[in-house]
């Protein structure tokens, strides 16, 4: 495996940053999770544009332009010479001392690109819909750490991944201070009730793969909603689904113990599904390894 570090690609062994970096020190750095299918990167420049946003509200420099960032993700593509592919795209702060101050932190950024598989939920539950809870974990305020800064500080949705782990599933809800829903540790969350689509608009990262969804939905004529959901209308919608780059669009068919509909995966999830398949076929920056 090759991986890409500041400007060169090197063997995995030989990919080492120094313990005084900012992101091991603090979790000080922006990060992506970016999908390849069949050789092409899909939403690659939407990515890339939402990492650089992080990092200017981060004050990060990675001293690379967007064009130079994207050529560094396909050369680690064709390096590895992979057609499908995960790839964690992560820029650090870079070394520094001890204490917080990022003043302090002398050279430049790290920045690192990961490619490899993964496979973030068992293939069964895209079939026959997985089950979730809510935990007690809420998410960060969003004055005091924005949901749309895709940092690399997860601590809170680790925190929220351990309790549904302990209580034996694969995948929690989180609210917001407020008590609406916000986002699940690692996805965000569609209801569909009576034809029409919801998905917070707060408390909640932009996904790359919920706007997909969305722009999907606006073609299909379906109704597209972003604003408070209760708990309440999670259980009595009549489907529910989670997108992530990762895990891409998987149905929930019982939340709390409370079945979604009849209890099976919908057929407007299958349909937005089936559309997002054919989407990652055409929509993205092409490569050839």
């Amino acid at each position: 495996m090759k991986i890409y570090l500041n400007g060169k690609c090197v063997n995995k062994e030989e990919a080492k940053i120094s313990v005084f970096d900012h992101g091991f020190l603090y979790g000080d750095g922006a990060f992506e999770g970016i999908r390849s299918y069949n050789g092409l990167v899909f939403r690659l420049n939407e990515h890339v544009d939402r990492l650089y946003e992080t990092m200017h509200t981060l004050l990060i420099d990675p001293r690379l332009t967007k064009k130079e960032m994207t050529e560094a993700v396909v050369a680690t593509l064709k390096a590895n010479r992979l057609k499908d592919a995960y790839i964690r795209l992560i820029v650090s702060r870079g070394d520094g001392d001890l204490g917080l101050d990022p003043r302090k932190c002398f050279g430049r950024p790290n920045v690192v690109i990961i490619t490899d598989k993964i496979a973030l939920y068992p293939a069964q539950l895209y079939e026959k819909g997985m089950e979730i809870i809510t935990v007690a974990t809420i998410k960060n305020h969003p004055n005091a750490l924005d949901p749309r800064l895709k940092s690399l500080n997860y601590l809170n949705n680790i925190l929220a991944k351990i309790e549904a782990a302990h209580c034996g599933y694969n995948e929690a809800i989180m609210l917001d201070g407020n008590g609406y829903v916000g986002e699940c540790t690692g996805d965000n969350v569609f209801i569909i009730k009576n034809g029409a689509l919801s998905t917070p608009h707060t408390a909640r990262l932009k996904g790359i793969t919920a706007a997909a969804i969305l722009d999907i939905a606006a073609a299909m004529k379906i109704k597209a909603v972003e604003g408070l959901i209760t708990r309440h209308e999670v259980y009595n919608a009549h489907e529910c689904f989670l997108t992530g780059t990762a895990a891409e669009l998987i149905p929930v068919v019982k939340v709390d113990g409370r079945a979604i509909g009849d209890g099976r995966p919908g057929k407007v999830t299958g349909k937005l599904l089936k559309a997002f398949q054919a989407l990652t076929k055409r929509d993205g920056v092409k490569y050839a390894v």
